[in-house]
């Protein structure tokens, strides 16, 4: 390896808060919860390493309050949880989504709902890393397949948010959390990282809503020479209360469209041997792992099956998937709870072709001879 990269055996969560690190996280506010405290005890020893600060919060709803904070006081930040953690995440997740504070969000997944059982992984959450908070809004989903993922996602995760000032939800689950395995870990060069635009103008002229060209207004931090306004409450330019109808309708449709207007910018998606797929299988998060090799077996039987993993979950890829149903009899999408993916994947597709889902909550994974398995069914229901 050279001299900036290194192969590591490393765990899931692990390389997530080392990610986090390298993205130029600095603030970790949070309450352990599993399947995701190893990111907390981590942030524990290498934030004080690195100048950084980490805080144990009394429960979840202040862990999102104080990232939020030190987010505005110029601080790149970031929480860990899980499912029950989450939900008491979602109103001060609003609270980021209306004042346009950049932070990061990781929700290691278990199965529910409520405690369920607290080790076993799901992937329950999709729906909710989109809509848990109330109203109308955008957001950025981000879900990681592989170890080597947790590390590089993590950076990508900042970014984003830094760049469009949203929160971004790293959505992992518990099998790629806890699991072990070979990652290049390479140290990101500085042009890599993307932080948020301060202001330029006058002090005097600064308002923390008033967007440049790309939409995007610039964010000083507290406790700067900048006099920042920052609340819930819908605001107009200036930070200040504003319940005018236009007003309103200024800001609520520019937390979707500042996002779904830089889909081409956001998105991710990895496509495997779909050039020449008779059938493709969809999917996100640790399935991938067993679609991946599911698509490997029946390559090999001479059947031609690509998949399309979601790396990107929100704002969901339509155009991309819509492609791949126009030239495919079907498509099979795996996934660790009753149905939610499918429902996007179903309200994608406006061909004649069939779209069935693998669906397990159980508490184990789906293997890939299910998935093989349900193609299988799906052939010979077309012959």
């Amino acid at each position: 390896m050279s001299q900036n990269k290194s192969l590591r055996f490393m765990q899931g969560n692990e390389a997530i808060a080392e990610g986090a690190f390298a993205a130029g996280a600095r603030f970790y506010a949070g309450y352990p919860i599993t399947p995701s405290s190893e990111v907390a005890e981590i942030a524990s020893r290498r934030l004080p390493q690195l100048g950084g600060l980490y805080v144990q919060m009394e429960d979840e709803i202040g862990s999102m309050a104080a990232i939020i904070g030190a987010s505005a006081a110029g601080k790149k930040s970031f929480t860990a949880t899980s499912g029950p953690g989450f939900s008491l995440m979602q109103e001060n997740l609003g609270v980021a989504v209306m004042a346009e504070v950049p932070c990061v969000i990781i929700n290691v997944q278990r199965s529910g709902p409520s405690t369920g059982l607290a080790t076993k992984p799901a992937q329950g959450d999709f729906m909710q890393s989109r809509w848990g908070t109330h109203g109308d809004h955008g957001i950025i989903v981000i879900s990681p397949s592989t170890v080597e993922d947790c590390y590089y996602l993590m950076v990508k995760a900042f970014n984003l948010s830094e760049k469009y000032r949203t929160p971004v939800v790293f959505l992992a689950d518990e099998i790629i959390g806890h699991m072990r395995e070979k990652a290049v870990i390479r140290e990101i060069n500085p042009e890599e990282i993307i932080n948020r635009k301060f202001p330029k103008c006058d002090p005097k002229d600064y308002k923390p809503f008033e967007r440049e060209e790309d939409g995007i207004a610039p964010l000083a931090s507290y406790g700067s020479e900048y006099i920042v306004r920052l609340s819930g409450s819908t605001h107009n330019d200036a930070g200040f209360p504003d319940s005018r109808p236009e007003n309103a309708d200024k800001f609520i449709r520019h937390y979707t469209d500042k996002i779904e207007k830089n889909k081409k910018d956001i998105t991710i998606i990895r496509k495997y041997n779909l050039e020449d797929a008779d059938y493709a299988i969809i999917t996100f998060g640790c399935t991938t792992r067993s679609a991946l090799e599911a698509m490997d077996v029946m390559r090999k039987e001479g059947k031609k099956v690509g998949v399309l993993q979601l790396v990107t979950l929100w704002p969901f890829p339509d155009e991309e998937i819509d492609e791949i149903c126009a030239r495919v009899k079907g498509i099979v999408v795996p996934e660790l709870n009753l149905g939610q993916l499918i429902r996007e994947v179903d309200r994608v597709n406006s061909y004649p072709i069939p779209v069935v889902g693998v669906n397990k909550v159980n508490s184990l994974s789906i293997s890939p001879y299910e998935i093989i398995e349900k193609v299988g069914e799906m052939e010979k229901c077309q012959k």
